[in-house]
């Protein structure tokens, strides 16, 4: 160890407030690198182990092989794990809807292995013998023909050919070019119907069916899916072991391993991560290069008498490096530990959450990646190096008087630290004084006012998008009426009517219907509007009869009559057949913000009016059934998502009517706006598994959508809980390196000033006014911080803002974050004011004289 290091030491024991501050603030930052590193490399396992259990945890599949080379995989010293099923053929399939998937193909596997090749049955049970088979659901759903679990399938089996060429499930249909040569008849029994088999490959042209077979008669013919004991060699292996066969690898497992050839949630991956490093490393930049900078301006005179007794610009430059060395060897290892223990934390809370809203059951646990933390080392080693080389370099490059004398700190004319007449009888001498510092010091002072405001702006956007994303959770959870919803708008009513008689007793249901809303128009006289009306569409007012756009929807019997008997009127005169239907009636002024429906002005002049039906698919001149319409305030039922987004129109006329009266008043529904069937029950999610093994088993095969709506709001809260912790957490120690920067800052230039400070005070000021004094300095730091933070920060919740509204969350409530405004404004006062306090009664104990004399030194 040289003499400079000596030194360095030396100085760093000295100023050990200082170093101390330094070391938390190297620790923060390594931390949060740390965090946001081991997270990364936690969420890709997560994803992984995830993908691997809904599509299989085999890494390359080859379509159609011999049974000899899949013997020869199995025994490869790369391959860690190896599962064949005998490609045993295809069988045309009767009735298919889609031109791309004409066929069957069965597969037989000898062995199941539900880690490789996973499959989820929806109904039934697994294989037993080479006589039973488990169907793909996509043949109902994508293929429409209808298969229930019992029915029997006589397939003629055999090959696809083009020409002299087999063809395998890796090669998509070929239409004209192509024919299947069949060999053999085949009955199988389908005990079990599954959803798709992930290991399906997309562009393969038959539905996969499996079967049991025993090996005893092996195909020549089979599919092999291959794990690799390092999948990181999978291009060698592919190359090179593997020779020529026709392969595809497992993207959705590969693609967060780095390995698939779609990069994009990789690039995605690393760009928030990469912005995430690059926010920490600014915010500890300004911590660490100021204490160096700091550390500078209190050795200055040390370094103009060693530059005056031959030492070198290296050698000067090295020592102040030197000291950054010292502080990373103890804050960086410190940091890593405190970062994986602060993650792993967060991840013992997040786990239950990960684990119901991508994959279910899969849980997110800490993972440890070597190349992760020496990643995470190395860019915390690199934010101290850019932090004291440039102090450093200011430290070798000045002039050795200046050094000796410190004529450098303060170049100043008395014009540019001037104050007016006015601010001093405002702010007295005390506030004078201090106002001349900070306009003096301004380079000293900037650091702390640029910390104080990053870590205001990123305090308050990330509470806005907080509270953004808790709004829309609660619109969710208060404007859904119902727990399970079916979409059946590609069925007729007789098979929708039909599913629901079927459905509605499942078991803890507890309330269920069916509706269907459509989009209409009718006539209403013009006398029946009222003046808000005619001010708002800007019509001359007239008798004549007035064309007005309209929805209705119509319900289930019980339910519409449930309803009127909320509304307390007579049932007797709303039944089917009586010509009479309530509606809501009132008029949209395109106001933003959530508004209730009685906010809404009123559309119609009377409790009651006639209303003519203009159906669609009639001519404009046919008119169509009048019906007496009871205006009321009821919110209409809870609908499901549109199939199409309804036009937005001046009025919101919505008439509910029982379903019988659908076809009476010829509305055919060829403006169908949302059809389905609506449940609430104890147990949703084991209702909605229940019913998705019902609707299996009746084999429907027109599309369909199930909503569940508990889970969607659990999820939706999950997403938000997820949210909060990352972001809290986030904010919370960017803050923490924040208050490290203002105190080290702050308590280190009011040591700086002892000298000045101590003859103040000799001079006759006293504890109040020198009190006084530094209190008007805290409230300059704070309201150049509030300046600065306050408006930027309205920026950001103003980006945010619109940001959301442009992602597609519609009837989003602007709302200023005002608690959040406020504890900013709190914090940075009291930061200020905290760190002030500390630092003037450390000099306080100081002996004036002793100031004085040591300075003049």
């Amino acid at each position: 160890m040289n003499i400079f290091h000596k030194v360095t030491l030396e100085s760093m024991k000295k100023s050990r407030t200082r170093t101390l501050v330094t070391i938390i603030g190297v620790a923060l930052s390594a931390a949060m690198i740390t965090g946001v590193v081991t997270f990364g490399v936690s969420l890709l396992d997560y994803l992984a182990r995830g993908a691997s259990i809904k599509y299989g945890s085999w890494q390359v599949a080859f379509p159609n092989v011999t049974a000899q080379f899949a013997s020869e995989m199995a025994q490869n010293e790369e391959v860690s794990q190896s599962v064949a099923y005998e490609n045993i053929g295809y069988a045309k399939l009767e009735g298919s809807k889609n031109p791309d998937k004409p066929y069957l193909f069965i597969a037989g596997i000898k062995e199941e292995d539900p880690k490789m090749l996973p499959v989820r049955l929806l109904a039934g049970r697994m294989p037993e013998n080479s006589q039973e088979v488990v169907l793909s659901g996509s043949v109902l759903h994508n293929g429409g023909v209808k298969v229930s679990v019992g029915d029997t399938l006589k397939l003629e089996v055999g090959q696809r050919m083009s020409g002299s060429q087999m063809l395998s499930q890796n090669e998509a249909y070929r239409y004209e070019k192509e024919k299947l040569v069949a060999t053999k008849s085949q009955s199988y029994k389908v005990v079990g119907i599954s959803q798709r088999m992930g290991f399906e490959n997309y562009m393969a042209p038959g539905y996969t069916i499996l079967t049991k077979t025993d090996g005893s008669t092996m195909q020549d013919q089979v599919s092999l899916f291959v794990t690799l004991k390092n999948p990181h060699h999978l291009t060698r292996y592919l190359k090179g072991t593997a020779g020529q066969e026709a392969h595809y690898i497992n993207d959705n497992v590969l693609r967060f391993m780095g390995l698939a050839e779609d990069h994009l949630f990789n690039t995605l991956l690393y760009s928030v991560g990469g912005v995430v490093v690059l926010i920490i490393m600014v915010g500890s930049i300004f911590l660490i290069y100021n204490s160096f900078n700091i550390s500078l301006n209190e050795r200055m005179h040390q370094f103009g008498i060693l530059a005056s007794v031959g030492a070198t610009e290296k050698q000067l430059r090295n020592a102040v490096l030197f000291e950054g060395g010292c502080i990373g060897m103890i804050g960086i290892p410190i940091g890593i530990l405190l970062g994986i223990g602060c993650i792993d934390l967060v991840m013992e809370i997040l786990s239950k959450n990960f684990s119901q809203i991508m994959y279910e059951g899969v849980t997110i646990h800490l993972v440890l990646s070597m190349p992760a933390i020496i990643a995470a080392a190395i860019i915390s080693y690199v934010t101290i190096l850019i932090s004291a080389y440039i102090p450093a370099k200011k430290a070798a490059s000045m002039p050795v008087m200046d050094c000796i004398r410190q004529t450098t700190e303060v170049k100043l004319s008395a014009r540019k630290v001037k104050t007016s007449s006015w601010m001093q009888k405002l702010y007295g001498l005390e506030g004078t004084l201090a106002l001349k510092n900070f306009k003096r010091n301004k380079k000293r002072y900037r650091s702390v006012v640029l910390s104080l405001v990053f870590s205001m702006v990123l305090f308050i956007s990330v509470n806005t998008f907080v509270i953004y994303l808790k709004q829309e959770s609660g619109k969710a959870a208060v404007f859904t009426t119902y727990d399970i919803g079916i979409d059946t708008s590609n069925m007729s009513d007789q098979e929708m009517i039909g599913l629901y008689e079927k459905l509605k007793d499942t078991k803890d249901v507890y309330e269920s219907g069916y509706s269907t809303l459509l989009e209409e128009q009718g006539l209403v006289a013009g006398n029946d509007l009222t003046d808000a009306y005619w001010s708002v569409s800007g019509q001359k007012k007239t008798e004549e009869m007035v064309k007005l756009p309209m929805e209705i929807q119509f319900l289930e019997e019980q339910s519409y009559l449930k309803i009127i008997e909320g509304l307390g009127l007579d049932p007797a005169e709303y039944e089917s057949g009586q010509g009479k239907a309530i509606a809501v009636a009132k008029i949209d002024d395109n106001s933003k913000g959530i508004k209730e429906i009685s906010d809404f002005r009123d559309l119609m002049q009377f409790d009651q009016i006639d209303f003519t039906l203009l159906p669609q698919k009639k001519n404009d001149s046919d008119q169509g059934e009048t019906i007496k319409l009871s205006i009321v305030e009821a919110v209409p039922p809870d609908t499901l998502p549109p199939v199409r987004k309804p036009r937005r129109n001046l009025c919101i006329l919505k008439i509910l009517a029982p379903y019988s009266m659908k076809d009476a008043w010829g509305l055919g529904g060829d403006e169908i706006l949302a059809k389905g069937l609506t449940f609430s029950s104890k147990h949703p999610t084991l209702s909605t598994k229940q019913m998705e093994e019902t609707i299996v088993g009746l084999g429907i095969t027109k599309d369909y959508q199930i909503y569940n709506n508990s889970q969607l709001m659990d999820e939706s809260r999950n997403y938000i809980f997820i949210a909060n912790v990352f972001s809290y957490t986030f904010s919370g120690m960017i803050s923490l390196i924040a208050v490290a920067n203002v105190f080290n800052t702050i308590s280190t230039n009011i040591k700086l000033r002892r000298r000045e400070l101590a003859m103040l005070r000799s001079v006759g000021m006293g504890d109040k006014d020198f009190q006084k004094m530094m209190n008007f300095e805290c409230f300059f730091y704070g309201a150049r911080a509030l300046g600065i933070g306050l408006p930027l920060s309205i920026l950001a919740i103003l980006f945010i803002y619109k940001q959301m509204c442009l992602g597609g969350i519609e009837k989003l409530e602007f709302r200023w974050p005002w608690v959040s405004i406020l504890i900013s404004v709190v914090g940075v006062m009291l930061i200020v004011f905290v760190t002030m306090l500390y630092a003037i009664s450390q000099l306080k104990k100081e002996n004036i004289i002793e100031a004085l004399r040591d300075d003049m030194e």
